[in-house]
């Protein structure tokens, strides 16, 4: 039963992950991409922790927290790059 529920799961994220790289290439603004991106790493992130379900090991959960803080800063980054037009200043 577990199985099937983490391959609906994969499913789900799986389409969201897609439809979030849709919103990235044809957003019709940066907001939108840069929401989407951000919604992307948290598809990411989930797919992580759900593959780190299935095979029972815990190093996946230590994966997804990585990808948490790069994504973090890179949406800190990629906003003060759209608003400023200069990452450091």
């Amino acid at each position: 039963m577990i199985t099937m529920a983490l391959y609906f799961a994969f499913g789900c994220f799986g389409l969201g992950l897609v439809l979030n790289l849709w919103r990235i290439a044809t957003g019709p603004d940066s907001a939108d991409r840069i929401l989407a991106l951000d919604t992307m790493v948290i598809n990411i992130i989930a797919l992580l922790i759900l593959y780190g379900i299935w095979h029972g090991t815990g190093v996946y959960y230590e994966a997804s927290m990585l990808v948490a803080m790069v994504g973090f800063v890179s949406t800190v980054a990629y906003c003060r790059f759209v608003l400023r037009g200069d990452i450091i200043e």
